[in-house]
């Protein structure tokens, strides 16, 4: 347990940080899951509105802290792969 003011205080500031990154964590998931699913229902206008939702979601996670700045563009660039092979012509 913190036995000073000022580690207290931390714990408190730890407490409201993991908060709002769990939060902005989850919005980022539900923006990807709809992606997801616009995907697999096989809707490339729904999927391309959905990617474009999404990116600014994960952009915005990175910038806050919340994933690597990698693993977000990881992540739009594997999307922006899946988006387009959807409204490519089938060959």
């Amino acid at each position: 347990m913190a036995n000073t003011s000022s580690a207290k205080k931390a714990t408190r500031k730890i407490a409201r940080r993991t908060e709002v990154n769990k939060a902005r964590r989850s919005r980022v998931r539900t923006f990807v899951r709809q992606l997801e699913e616009a995907i697999a229902s096989g809707d490339a206008t729904l999927a391309k509105a959905a990617f474009l939702a999404a990116q600014p979601e994960l952009a915005r996670a990175a910038t806050k802290g919340v994933m690597h700045a990698n693993t977000a563009s990881r992540k739009v660039s594997r999307l922006a792969k899946r988006v387009k092979a959807l409204s490519a012509p089938a060959a």
